[in-house]
């Protein structure tokens, strides 16, 4: 018996990454622009920054996407005190489909983001150094990246693009309300308590605080937590900790000391010692690459 093929159309490929980046930039970021022959699309995790392009001027906040056609000219600066998180991907693409980007941004909706915290994750993963590094430049893949990370990020980054332009026209997205009551529910109740985390990161928070400030049991918050973060209660509260201390560094307007008390430390040595556990430097060292980035003439949005 001859079995027949069915040949899978592929709409979109993309086969060769030029730069990609989970940069940490100072308040005072202020790129004079650039423009190069690849598409680059632009994620801010955390802050504000204002993009100028060939066409227009506009502010992306947290949680917004920018999409760079090649050749053309662009450049960025943060915005009103912040010190951004940028996601920054240049790759090569010549599927028509691509036009649907230029001169397109984007507010992602929540299952466009955690496809893009599973390509970031890969990213880190994969390369030496690692995307977040401030060493990194150009992609090298680590000898020891796990199995199929190239082709897992090369899967995720088409699936976001093909999302994004199945959504249609940007002005008309909206947030799409899961049809499943419990998922929602449990989707707000993380919003919540994430929330809540953030507007006290100058307390030690308990989870049992937690669980008696939101009437929820210990299973249910580790759990919701969990699926939202994927981490621990007590692991993602210091990472906000940790996060916020870095853009506090990057502002340049306090001290370790005067860090360490608004962030509930009970001293600038367990802060420090939590910092280097988190991430790997002293505040000191990290003060320094924040410095030597903001120092590099080719630190520019690409």
């Amino acid at each position: 018996m001859v079995y027949q093929r069915y040949l899978l159309k592929e709409e979109l490929e993309i086969r060769k990454l030029i730069t990609f980046y989970y940069k940490e930039l100072p308040s005072h970021y202020d790129s004079p622009g650039e423009k190069h022959d690849f598409w680059e699309l632009v994620y801010v995790d955390t802050g504000e920054i204002e993009i100028v392009t060939d066409l227009r001027t506009c502010q992306l906040k947290q949680g917004e996407i920018v999409f760079y056609k090649p050749n053309e000219f662009h450049g960025g600066k943060a915005l009103h005190g912040t010190a951004p998180n940028l996601i920054i991907i240049t790759f090569e693409c010549s599927a028509p489909c691509m036009d649907f980007f230029s001169g397109n941004s984007f507010r992602l909706r929540d299952e466009e983001r955690y496809i893009l915290t599973k390509l970031v994750r890969e990213g880190k993963s994969s390369f030496d150094p690692p995307i977040h590094s401030p060493s990194m430049q150009y992609p090298f893949r680590r000898l020891d990246a796990p199995f199929g990370s190239d082709q897992l990020i090369r899967n995720y980054l088409e699936i976001l693009l093909i999302e994004l332009i199945r959504s249609g026209n940007p002005a008309q997205r909206t947030d799409i309300v899961s049809t499943t009551a419990i998922e929602h529910s449990a989707q707000e109740m993380a919003e919540q308590i994430i929330q809540y985390m953030i507007e006290h990161l100058s307390d030690t928070l308990s989870i049992d605080q937690l669980c008696a400030h939101f009437a929820i049991s210990r299973t249910k918050l580790k759990m919701i937590i969990k699926a939202k973060t994927n981490m621990g209660v007590r692991e993602f509260f210091n990472q906000l900790k940790i996060e916020q201390a870095k853009q506090l560094i990057r502002g340049e307007r306090k001290n370790f000391s005067e860090i360490a008390e608004r962030l509930g430390y009970c001293s600038v040595h367990h802060f420090s010692r939590q910092f280097k556990h988190t991430t790997g430097m002293t505040p000191t060292e990290y003060t320094r690459s924040v410095k030597a980035r903001s120092d590099d003439n080719h630190l520019k949005i690409r």
